[in-house]
């Protein structure tokens, strides 16, 4: 959507670091995992599950925890995993047992508070169900009578699991309620009276505000965004379990779904800025603020607005526009455009990506952190990472070393998404960003046609159906 470039899948596969016939190693097993040079590339999902419950001496690795419970819902829901790993707690600590192993518990207890804490602080939105949050409890109640401490360390999670909750419902109801607002104002061409006519150089003329604004929207929806809804856009059947897909109930998938619409809103409000004037002085004006606020989230690192701002003014109608352009210093522009240019699978892009990603990490400020991905791009990277690895192999086992390269990308988003946004936040730029009124695209035609009269029969035919079917006009 909003997307005019098409990926070449071959190169992606070249990353992706899946060359099975490179290992020559030996393969070691322990308890039904697979490991090849000391990686765990495969196992059965029991073996899985049981390499996530600690024990009094055992406490899984944070990569694996994070790998497992990301890829896990492809083959199980959420509650029924949590429920499996409290079942194993209980039988293998005895914790059904009328005299309980004191001793025994408290080296247990704050291993498996802590991977409980894990699993609500990195897939908060999984205790949405009342029966994780029953599982949770449960579990404490058992372990409690040995350590006062424990009953503690529950509420406090809870607390806390409960504000993070309720602070994402918050947003993506604040989401919801502008996407609506909008969706009542795609207007058709100049139909609006002109004393509500604002454009955005009278809301914001200095291009700096603009890309910081912009950037203050992106880490706000970016903040919504759930890990495993990744994983869940990509949801098929289990083979293994022929009746239904893990994930019965709708897709949750809501705020990736709701981030990429902004994308195309940005898309489309900037074509429409510049098509809206009727000078050809005041679109080419409005053109070169627009590429001075691309150069901006550049430089800032939100390449999401940045490639929203070049698709923009790469659509038809506003290329379209030769008399406007011929207005434009278009020197900045072609560099920009060479930044995201498509070839060589998004080589440039990448290339920068890879660099804001090394200055994030090393950043001692939050406004060197900024790493604001193109989003679409993203979420295709890990689609053909999906489609082109089978989620199990042959011998029903797991496929981890596919899950292992998933999580690597999805790991790395999620820290960029937990960057505060520095700049100071202006309520009326944002206000505009989400409810100036666009064009469809049709109404975009029909304004730049107006603009610029049609130059062969093809566009004139279609400017004078637009002429009747938008403004009644024959």
């Amino acid at each position: 959507e909003g997307m005019p470039q098409t990926l070449s899948s071959t190169s992606m596969f070249t990353q992706c670091g899946f060359s099975p016939h490179l290992h020559t190693s030996k393969e070691d097993e322990q308890g039904g995992l697979i490991f090849q040079d000391g990686n765990l590339t495969s196992a059965s999902l029991d073996a899985l599950i049981q390499h996530l419950i600690p024990t009094t001496d055992y406490y899984p690795e944070k990569a694996y925890i994070f790998t497992f419970l990301l890829s896990s819902r492809l083959f199980i829901e959420p509650h029924e995993l949590l429920s499996r790993v409290c079942h194993k707690c209980i039988e293998q600590q005895r914790l059904d047992d009328p005299v309980l192993d004191k001793a025994r518990i408290r080296k247990f207890g704050p291993k498996i508070l802590q991977l409980l804490t894990e699993w609500t602080e990195t897939f908060p939105y999984d205790f949405q169900e009342e029966r994780m949050i029953g599982h949770l409890k449960d579990m404490i109640h058992r372990i409690a009578p040995c350590d006062e401490a424990y009953w503690k360390k529950m509420n406090q999670l809870l607390q806390t699991l409960n504000q993070k909750l309720a602070t994402l419902s918050h947003g993506q109801e604040g989401i919801v309620k502008i996407s609506a607002a909008v969706s009542d104002k795609l207007v058709a061409f100049k139909s609006k009276p002109p004393s509500i006519q604002r454009e955005i150089l009278s809301v914001c003329s200095d291009p700096y505000t603009l890309a910081q604004q912009l950037t203050h929207v992106e880490l706000e929806r970016l903040s919504h965004i759930g890990p495993e809804e990744f994983v869940q856009a990509f949801v098929h059947k289990d083979p293994l379990d022929g009746t239904k897909t893990c994930f019965s109930e709708q897709k949750k998938t809501s705020n990736l779904e709701a981030y990429v619409k902004w994308f195309n809103r940005l898309c489309y409000l900037v074509a429409t800025e510049i098509c809206m004037p009727a000078k050809k002085k005041q679109r080419a004006q409005v053109i070169e603020f627009f590429i001075d606020v691309a150069r901006e989230c550049f430089n800032i690192g939100n390449f999401n607005s940045l490639m929203a701002i070049i698709s923009g003014m790469n659509m038809s109608p506003v290329s379209r526009l030769k008399k406007t352009w011929s207005k434009v210093k278009t020197a900045k522009f072609f560099i920009l455009e060479h930044q995201m240019d498509p070839t060589g699978n998004f080589y440039n892009y990448r290339t920068a990506l890879r660099g804001a990603a090394h200055r994030s990490l090393t950043a001692h400020s939050n406004r060197e952190k900024i790493v604001i991905p193109f989003f679409s791009l993203l979420i295709k990277d890990i689609y053909f990472l999906n489609e082109g690895c089978a989620n199990r192999l042959p011998n029903g086992h797991v496929n981890f070393e596919k899950f292992l390269e998933l999580a690597k990308q999805v790991g790395e988003f999620i820290t960029w998404k937990q960057v505060e946004c520095p700049f100071e936040q202006d309520p009326n730029i944002i206000h505009y960003l989400h409810t100036a009124p666009i064009f469809t695209e049709d109404g975009l035609y029909l304004a730049s046609y107006e603009s610029e009269s049609p130059e062969n029969q093809t566009e004139k035919d279609r400017w004078k159906s637009l002429r009747s079917t938008i403004l009644g006009k024959t």
